[in-house]
């Protein structure tokens, strides 16, 4: 179980957020007019997380270095644990770097982010019980992605680890650990296919009455169409072994590059 020090929680948030800004500060002075700039747009959409838009830019600050930055846009209601209105949707935002390898077959990419909303903090509650407002800094997500790419083999792996950094509440607090993995072969330059395996693990739960535990794990496989000018769109299915669960899974990703 994952335990945290909630005193120094804001006071790291703070100090990413500085490492954040100062390593923004030195890509921009780094550049000039030849460097390089990527920005990805995917629109997602699974059986847990529901429809969650995403981006992710890239600015070169040498050969095999990148500033990173990159949000999630979660729109699934019940994230807000209420009456959701828009004013309690949960959002994620953070930065890290990009660290090329192999002729940029090789990238691994460790970030922070931070989270508002309520789903790990709970939020703000009136004396019914019901979410009254949400939080700003609900939670820090450090997290590493490690992408592969060759001529015939493709490779991706993410971890990430989402602690609720603010409790206003003494019974409302979450932690999450979010990770998958799948590898697939590139049958030509547009079609490939592999196995995903994913699983989220609720790591700690303070509700009253609440219970840590596998969230769902799932196992199947993807396939995905590539087009020139970073167009892709992937489709992955498959089954959930958690004993809890019923149903199978399935996600849908489309994406474009700039």
């Amino acid at each position: 179980m994952i335990r945290i020090n909630f005193k120094k929680t804001k006071r790291v948030a703070l100090l990413c957020a500085g490492v954040a800004a100062l390593s923004f500060q030195g890509a921009a002075l780094a550049q000039d007019d030849e460097r390089e700039t990527s920005f990805t747009v995917v629109l997602n959409q699974d059986a847990f997380f529901g429809f969650y838009p995403s981006f992710n830019g890239l600015i070169e600050v040498s050969d095999n270095v990148d500033f990173s930055f990159y949000g999630i846009q979660w729109t699934r209601p019940s994230f807000g644990l209420g009456g959701n209105s828009g004013d309690d949707l949960w959002t994620e935002f953070g930065a890290g770097v990009n660290l090329s390898y192999m002729n940029d077959k090789l990238n691994i990419k460790p970030q922070v982010g931070v989270t508002a909303g309520a789903l790990l903090s709970g939020g703000d509650l009136d004396s019914a019980g019901n979410v009254t407002g949400a939080n700003f800094l609900d939670g820090i997500v450090p997290s590493l992605t490690v992408n592969y790419s060759g001529d015939k083999w493709e490779a991706e792996w993410y971890s990430g680890m989402y602690l609720a950094a603010t409790n206003r509440n003494d019974n409302a607090a979450l932690d999450f650990l979010h990770y998958w993995g799948n590898t697939g072969y590139k049958i030509n330059n547009y079609v490939s296919a592999g196995v995903h395996y994913e699983v989220l693990d609720n790591t700690r739960d303070t509700y009253i009455g609440g219970d840590t535990g596998t969230a769902y794990e799932w196992i199947g496989a993807y396939v995905q169409f590539s087009l020139a000018k970073g167009f892709f769109a992937r489709f992955t299915a498959g089954v959930d072994e958690e004993d809890s669960s019923s149903g199978d899974f399935y996600k849908l990703s489309v994406g474009m590059s700039f």
